[in-house]
């Protein structure tokens, strides 16, 4: 695998039974005996945006019993300095802590330690032990609970593989979440609940102190290594329409054919922009998916910018408030506004809704959508929480958990996924004004152009096998679309002068199966992935391989052919 995709090498360290990465600043894969007990350890900064500063690591001290880190913040304000420690407390025992102390005043939501478990606990008993004293019996959720699993916690105890895990916690209340919702592979532990007020001020001078002790007790089940990986896969409907979103990058544009079927465009009607961007959109020649931000301070900016849709083909237009309750998500309001100005338009049109964010908001909110919509949507993106190419690669597999919800919450309407970007195309949880153009033309860019959108990954080889595995993942039946980057530019399929990126062959490839007979399967261990199709010339499969490693791939097929490949790591193949 190259450099840009792995970035720098974890180093492991082991005492005893345990053993982690250390993934820049994180505590990765605790594991004991072989087996992972948390999927990660890390502290983290985070500002009244719930951007992440950087945590610098200066020094590692390691010894037999510990590991040091000795780190400071960078970015956003911060200046914060101490260390992150993993530290042996006896048999079976580990405890990490942080101590950081801020050097200056620091407006932030979240400072302090966050703990991630894997998402194999799904369904698993849960005790919960509250800062009272008290234990309730609960479970880690099986399907993404919308909201906070467990509050109020003091400590954690579980048994799974064999293990008896006891986590407590100290420094501060912590609380859970299903970072499912964002495709996170993990259930998120973290301190200062949410019900408190945030933003909030760390003094100068001021410590933030936290730990969290690891007891494990029990004998991790046995595994039996397979040196091939077989997917079974099973004949089913159409596979989702493959789509590209447009380009938000600054002119000018290259010259360059268009791919996929549809081009998805956000145009934000609060910006003098938005027109320029429709018309950049539409000079593809493609049908439109067309998402409207509303403009609050201009209630009838949509009865305005419908009729531009005109002489264009619309594939389908939804609409978003960007403040309120509801924000980011089509409510009933905005989908009255949207039908109101269609109608007097004159245009036909389907008119879907959803959650312009994450899966999140639309697991949280979906009771907001009005009826009689066309279908569904909403965004994705890996890279919310961590910038890991290991939280790249996990993603994968969660993919194919909120899809597969999503067309539950949909009730038999079609899902359409999209933007599917490497980072989000905007930031949903900001709590100041989202950044504006200057011009009413494209010199600047539009949308995602203008925030802290770009991943050096987009240009990695792969990125074109990411591309096959997350189809594979998100295409369960009834998910109608998939839109992937953006047609050009640092987001793109292209680069900026028009030359395609390795990534474009994996879209095209997936766009020339699109519509025809689905062949799905699962994922044995989520690095590996397979989709396929039934054409008129023969049954074609496509297999992707995540792993650090060569793999041997077996897919059988309906009707019991097989087909072999050896995979090379981070590559996919034409069966």
């Amino acid at each position: 695998m190259t450099d840009l995709w792995n970035g720098e090498p974890a180093r492991e360290w082991r005492s005893g039974p345990w053993s982690l990465e250390l993934r820049d600043d994180e505590l990765a894969d605790i594991s004991y005996h072989g087996r992972v007990v948390l999927r990660s350890v890390r502290a983290v900064v985070r500002d009244r945006n719930w951007d992440t500063a950087g945590l610098v690591v200066d020094r590692i001290d390691s010894s037999g019993i510990a590991l040091t880190l000795h780190v400071h913040s960078t970015g956003l304000g911060s200046d914060l300095h101490g260390i992150v420690r993993a530290e042996v407390r006896g048999a079976g025992r580990l405890r990490v802590l942080a101590d950081l102390e801020s050097a200056s005043e620091f407006e932030t939501n979240r400072t302090g330690l966050v703990v991630l478990h894997p998402p194999t606990l799904a369904g698993s008993t849960l005790h919960v032990r509250h800062s009272d004293g008290t234990v309730v019996r609960s479970r880690f959720p099986a399907g993404i609970s919308p909201h906070q699993p467990a509050f109020d916690i003091a400590g954690l105890s579980w048994t799974h593989d064999g293990l008896d895990v006891d986590v407590r916690f100290a420094g501060d209340v912590f609380e859970m979440e299903d970072q499912r919702n964002w495709t996170d592979a993990s259930y998120k532990t973290y301190s200062r609940p949410l019900a408190l007020p945030f933003p909030y001020a760390l003094a100068a001078g001021e410590r933030v102190v936290q730990s969290v002790d690891i007891a494990v007790s029990g004998t991790p089940a046995a595994v039996v290594d397979d040196p091939v990986t077989r997917i079974r896969l099973q004949e089913g409907p159409a596979l989702p329409a493959i789509g590209v979103s447009a380009s938000t990058a600054a002119d000018p544009a290259p010259d360059f054919a268009a791919l996929g079927g549809t081009v998805l465009v956000e145009l934000d009607l609060a910006t003098g922009n938005w027109r320029a961007a429709l018309d950049r959109a539409a000079a593809s020649g493609l049908p439109l998916d067309v998402r409207f931000v509303l403009a609050d301070d201009d209630p009838a900016a949509i009865d305005h910018a419908v009729p531009a849709l005109h002489g264009l083909s619309v594939a389908r237009v939804t609409a978003f408030p960007p403040t309120g309750p509801a924000r980011h998500v089509s409510d009933l309001d905005a989908i009255a506004a949207l039908r109101h100005a269609l109608t007097e338009a004159g245009i036909e049109a389907e008119v879907v809704g959803g959650a312009r964010s994450h899966f999140t908001e639309l697991n949280r909110e979906h009771h907001r959508l009005p009826r009689g919509l066309d279908g569904i949507v909403f965004s994705s993106t890996p890279l919310f929480h961590s910038l890991s190419t290991a939280q790249l690669v996990e993603s994968v597999g969660m993919q194919r958990v909120a899809a597969a919800q999503a067309v539950r919450l949909a009730g038999g309407l079609p899902v359409h996924i999209g933007p599917i970007s490497l980072r989000p195309h905007f930031n949903d949880v900001a709590t100041t004004p989202p950044p504006m153009p200057d011009h009413d033309d494209l010199r600047d860019g539009y949308g995602s152009a203008l925030t802290d959108a770009v991943d050096a990954r987009q240009a990695a080889p792969e990125l074109a096998a990411w591309t096959v595995a997350s189809a594979a993942a998100f295409a369960v039946p009834g998910v109608a679309t998939l839109a992937y980057f953006e047609e050009w530019g640092p987001r793109g399929l292209r680069t900026a002068d028009g030359a395609t990126l390795p990534v474009f062959d994996a879209v095209a490839a997936l766009a020339a199966l699109a519509g025809e007979p689905g062949l799905r399967g699962d994922s044995p261990d989520g690095l590996v992935w397979a989709l396929g199709a039934r054409t008129a010339g023969g049954d074609i499969v496509l297999a992707a391989n995540l792993d650090h490693r060569s793999r041997t791939v077996e897919v059988e097929l309906p009707g019991g052919e097989s087909r072999t490949a050896e995979l090379a790591p981070g590559t996919f193949t034409r069966l």
